[in-house]
């Protein structure tokens, strides 16, 4: 069920979840656009609402999100930043308002600096009494930004937008160790080409496995998890 593309009707009015995708409108290196994280967390969110129907759930894929807080990209051109004061405005009163004809509302998050905005905005939603959570598109042994992980997933999903001839590694060193740096003067004070990590190796099928990881990990998560305080959706891990 694709909200953009449904009639009231169709949608019905017994909605248990309503999955929306964000991500953001930022550089992603020489080689991936700039909608790599809202084509991630939709990809994600589409394939968790199938898997959830199939499941029996009532669940409703709600249009994309498409800018976020990226204020750390700002030094490329092309990069559009809302910041997360309005982030957090604008996810707070979408959840207030699919709160008022579904039973749920679960963000499936594409960028990284999307998620204290997203935080906040869930734990309002929470302490106002309605059902809210939110899903990384994360994986633990991936790279930060524009490197192999990113360019495997966009390989597998908008091949015809990867400049694989144009790749090339950026800053490798550990995140937490560029962060000062990069709080200080953004991405591009470690990186010049906007890449954290390296894309060598990348590739179609190994972005599939990647996908199919993520999916699982929120399908897991919307039928299993539970909030914490941040109001991300955990899964106990079994005994």
């Amino acid at each position: 069920m694709d909200l953009a593309h449904s009639t009231w009707p169709e949608v019905g009015e017994t909605v248990e979840v309503v999955i929306l995708p964000t991500g953001s409108c930022e550089q992603h290196g020489p080689h991936l656009p700039f909608a790599t994280d809202a084509a991630i967390a939709t990809a994600v969110a589409e394939r968790t609402v199938t898997r959830l129907l199939d499941a029996g759930i009532n669940a409703v894929l709600a249009p994309l999100m498409p800018y976020g807080a990226s204020g750390e990209h700002e030094h490329f051109p092309g990069t559009v930043d809302i910041g997360h004061d309005a982030l957090h405005s604008v996810l707070l009163e979408l959840g207030r308002s699919i709160s008022r004809w579904a039973d749920r509302v679960v963000f499936v998050n594409g960028h990284g600096g999307n998620a204290p905005a997203i935080a906040s905005a869930v734990r309002r939603l929470l302490y106002e009494g309605r059902d809210a959570a939110w899903i990384p598109c994360e994986i633990a042994s991936g790279d930060a930004h524009a490197g192999r992980t990113e360019t495997s997933l966009m390989s597998a999903l908008a091949p015809g937008d990867v400049r694989h001839e144009r790749a090339e590694a950026g800053a490798t060193g550990p995140v937490e160790l560029l962060m000062p740096m990069m709080r200080a003067g953004g991405v591009r004070a470690v990186s010049p080409n906007g890449v954290l990590g390296d894309p060598a190796g990348a590739s179609a099928p190994e972005g599939d496995q990647l996908l199919a990881g993520l999916v699982d990990a929120a399908v897991e998560a919307v039928l299993l998890g539970r909030a914490d305080g941040a109001g991300r959706l955990r899964v106990a891990a079994s005994a």
